[in-house]
């Protein structure tokens, strides 16, 4: 039956899937990024399409790591010097050429790590992105759907898929196509990858918390901007990474 309840029931179990499928590749994308950061290294996420919300639950926000920065089509023309209109291409995602710009507007240090979200894991701009990091030398996550990248051919004339280059791929749980409440007529409603998406945002959170932790060291974590505070709190951390973290509203 198609409702919110019937969607509820049916996120429920894909949700517990993923913690327990997830729980060891979870750990070892942690360490990756712990060991970047606390050796000065600053997080970069990238997802395109509804992807990018993996990206914004890593991202600056309340509760979340400070050394983090999100990487986004539209810096192509808020940071670079593209015409604004080259957003309005649907099919801007799968020009590898995008790549290369994020990938210099970033401008990562060594000591960096990246996380690329793609359900399909198959566009041009995301299999680019992360051969441009494998190349750079950078540890690589991959969030992707194993089922439905399995299911469609890659995009990217060198023929591989997000999941091929990554040295952690954390499986969101979403099925092909993403959608997850059947219709009768053919077809399905009801997207569930950006819920499994914020999960995994969230559990990858919390290990690398550990870790500091762990190591007798204080993470650098953000307040709420919105409790007494929380500006002067998050600017001073900011500012150890000053000119490495973009923040637009």
């Amino acid at each position: 039956m198609i409702s919110a309840q019937g969607y509820a029931d049916a996120v429920r179990p894909v949700l517990d899937r993923l913690v327990d499928s997830q729980a060891v590749v979870v750990d070892r994308a942690a360490g990756l990024i712990a060991d970047g950061l606390r050796a000065g290294g600053v997080l970069q996420a990238f997802g395109a399409g509804h992807s990018e919300a993996f990206a914004a639950e890593l991202v600056a926000r309340a509760g979340g790591l400070v050394p983090t920065n999100r990487l986004s089509l539209h810096d192509l023309v808020l940071h670079g010097d593209a015409p604004r209109d080259v957003l309005a291409d649907p099919k801007l995602e799968r020009d590898p050429e995008v790549a290369h710009r994020l990938f210099a507007l970033a401008a990562p240090q060594p000591e960096d790590v990246f996380v690329v979200a793609s359900q399909s894991g198959i566009n041009g701009s995301v299999v680019e992105l992360a051969m441009l990091v494998k190349r750079g030398g950078h540890p690589l996550i991959a969030v992707t759907s194993v089922e439905h990248t399995a299911r469609v051919a890659p995009r990217h004339p060198s023929g591989h898929r997000l999941a091929d280059l990554a040295d952690v791929v954390l499986d969101n749980g979403a099925p092909y196509g993403d959608a997850l409440l059947p219709l009768e007529g053919g077809g399905a409603v009801c997207a569930v990858s950006s819920v499994t998406a914020a999960l995994l945002a969230q559990l990858l959170t919390a290990e690398v918390v550990r870790r500091f932790h762990q190591a007798g060291e204080v993470p650098p974590v953000y307040l709420s901007a919105n409790v007494p505070g929380g500006d002067e709190h998050n600017l001073a951390l900011e500012s150890r990474y000053a000119g490495r973290l973009r923040r637009t509203a």
